[in-house]
């Protein structure tokens, strides 16, 4: 009667650390990094096995068995993450739109024709100097030289792209 009633509380202590590595892993799928739920749930996994086999053969069986069943469970949310069933942690479903109010950058349209000088070397990103102030332009592609005049030709969001300015 006492062997049976180990035996028992052997078999629950089992499945409940199988059932508890499965969750906890589950959570650290669902969840970016490496962290806690993994690391307890790997734990909790090997336990299950060194308390379930009998032998080295079969602590290899159930090892397989269970990679499989996390293969087959990561493909599940995989797929219901894809399909938008569960909602992603690291996936920012809000839109931010403009006519909302929200803007990702100032607008600097108002710099368009601003003519400067060339701050630093544009290699193609660099300084230029706008009547006194420093702004961080590109070049349109080339390289330019400090000391160059310049002209902001195009706004792109926060991005002020130049060229030489050609007037003297």
């Amino acid at each position: 009667m006492i062997m049976l009633e180990a035996i028992d509380w052997l078999l629950v202590l089992t499945i409940i650390l199988f059932i508890s590595g499965f969750v906890l892993i589950g959570i650290e799928m669902l969840a970016p990094g490496f962290s806690v739920p993994g690391l307890a749930g790997i734990v909790c996994l090997i336990i299950g096995i060194f308390l379930t086999a009998d032998s080295f053969a079969e602590g290899i069986i159930i090892t397989i068995i269970l990679l499989v069943l996390l293969v087959i469970m990561f493909a599940t949310i995989i797929r219901a993450l894809a399909k938008g069933k569960i909602k992603s942690p690291i996936i920012l479903k809000d839109e931010l739109k403009k006519d909302k109010g929200y803007v990702s950058a100032d607008e600097m349209n108002h710099l368009l024709g601003k003519r400067g000088v060339a701050a630093t070397d544009l290699r193609p990103t660099g300084t230029g100097n706008f009547d006194g102030v420093d702004l961080d332009v590109i070049s349109e592609g080339k390289y330019i030289t400090k000391d160059t005049k310049l002209i902001i030709f195009k706004v792109q969001g926060a991005k002020l792209i130049v060229r030489e300015d050609d007037e003297k």
